[in-house]
């Protein structure tokens, strides 16, 4: 299976289970409606996303695009109005940071013993001085 596949059954999934929240969205208060949306449409963005770090920006924005729809069907926003102040007042992060961050949490999990031995032996801890001529591209401080 190709990551566009992939990606594409991801939001094909994502926009069916928002069809069906959408029938339901006015029986429900806010707060019952963000948790079905965080639990059915956020868990399937996050499940595996660390293959989606370094996907081109296109792949990543048609992954988007679902957070962005869930996040205007949870404010019953409009189609057009800026999703950034929702995304916030959910405390959602966008897709490119939610990879990154889920990575980050592996990474410390390997580092400090708390992931599988097959992931801890594979993150093998190296010294920041070595990169730090590189690593400022990155936003890395050393």
């Amino acid at each position: 299976m190709s990551v566009h596949k992939h990606v594409t059954q991801l939001v094909c999934s994502c926009y069916g289970v928002l069809r069906q929240l959408r029938s339901i969205r006015r029986s429900l208060p806010r707060t019952a409606l963000t948790t079905l949306f965080s639990s059915f449409i956020m868990s399937k963005v996050d499940y595996c996303n660390v293959v989606l770090a370094g996907l081109p920006k296109r792949e990543l924005d048609r992954v988007q695009s679902v957070v962005n729809a869930a996040a205007r069907l949870s404010a019953d926003a409009r189609k057009y109005d800026h999703v950034t102040p929702l995304l916030m007042d959910l405390h959602w992060l966008r897709v490119p940071e939610r990879v990154k961050f889920k990575l980050c949490v592996l990474m410390r999990r390997c580092l400090t013993g708390a992931a599988p031995r097959y992931l801890t032996e594979l993150a093998v801890p190296t010294a920041c001085r070595q990169y730090c001529s590189s690593s400022s591209a990155l936003g890395v401080i050393c």
